[in-house]
């Protein structure tokens, strides 16, 4: 992806960056002051109406969904990527509500003895998850009701931004680092410790490994393999569906069986083929609450 010339810079940082700010801040605002549903709804309303609107993300969101999903009629594709707005405006909409949604019976739990049951309980663990449903509910409910919860971000470019996605994590009891030697070095004291770590595993890393996702070689992060082997963490992947409105559904699955071979490059390669593909099988079960507009292909377009 080609960067920004200083006059965009410049232009993001003193312009764009002050304006979304102030609209980031005041919707913000307005979903906290709305009951959960209403919040919910009328992200998901601003969602349809805005999402299609933005023409590159639009054009990504179709190109990704034709080199994944090559079967699907354009129209299916444009119902899916309409799913997908309404699914993201509902996720903002519930930012300022996520700990009361975690603490109720609109999250129902399954396999939680997964997660925190005995086979795992006394070694380090990864939870791993990818950016589906309300992605957030994730490490939230596993900070709460399975113990000390860290994670490794993407620093939004707008530093605004940034604050507001520390404050609501903060206040769900996750400590973060952001991705980089910070979130490494940070991940490593975490797991030497035996404490929790969360990562969400679906987005291209452009110094990662090349892995199959859908039929095509995705650059994806070793992080989690590396991480795992070293510190024999347990691995456990969580998904959260939303199973309409703000009403969801979390599903801790077994711990991943981890190869240990000779072959250190193999090991890695084939554990972050097994993520791939099982991200794959839910994607493919809820095309719509996957966020598609990730450059995560190669030849995915700007």
């Amino acid at each position: 992806m080609a960067r920004k010339s200083a006059g965009r810079r410049r232009l993001d940082r003193w312009v764009y960056h002050p304006l979304q700010s102030v609209l980031l801040y005041a919707s913000y605002g307005l979903f906290s002051l709305l009951p959960v549903d209403q919040a919910s709804a009328l992200g998901g309303w601003i969602g349809r109406a805005v999402g299609p609107r933005l023409g590159s993300a639009n054009r990504r969101a179709m190109h990704n969904l034709q080199l994944a999903l090559p079967d699907l009629s354009d129209h299916e594709r444009r119902r899916i990527v309409l799913g997908m707005w309404d699914n993201i405006g509902r996720t903002f909409g519930e930012y300022p509500h996520l700990p009361s949604i975690r603490d109720s019976d609109r999250v129902e739990i399954v396999g939680a003895e997964n997660v925190n049951g005995p086979e795992v309980s006394q070694r380090a663990r990864i939870v791993i998850g990818a950016h589906i449903g309300n992605w957030e509910l994730g490490a939230s409910w596993t900070a709460k009701f399975v113990g000390r919860m860290s994670s490794i971000y993407r620093v939004p470019n707008n530093r605004a931004a940034d604050r507001l996605i520390r404050r609501i994590r903060s206040a769900s009891g996750i400590v973060q680092f952001s991705k980089g030697p910070e979130g490494t070095r940070g991940a490593m004291k975490v797991l030497a410790r035996g404490d929790n770590l969360g990562m969400l595993l679906d987005q291209k890393l452009n110094r990662g490994i090349a892995v199959p996702f859908f039929g095509r070689d995705a650059m994806t992060t070793p992080a989690l393999a590396l991480f795992a082997l070293r510190f024999d963490c347990a691995v456990v992947a969580g998904r959260v569906e939303r199973l309409g409105g703000a009403r969801f559904r979390l599903t801790f699955y077994p711990p991943m069986e981890l190869p240990r071979t000779e072959d250190r490059h193999a090991d890695i390669k084939a554990i972050m083929s097994s993520v791939n593909d099982m991200f794959e099988s839910w994607i493919r079960e809820r095309p719509e609450q996957w966020f598609w507009m990730h450059r995560r292909w190669i030849d995915s377009v700007a």
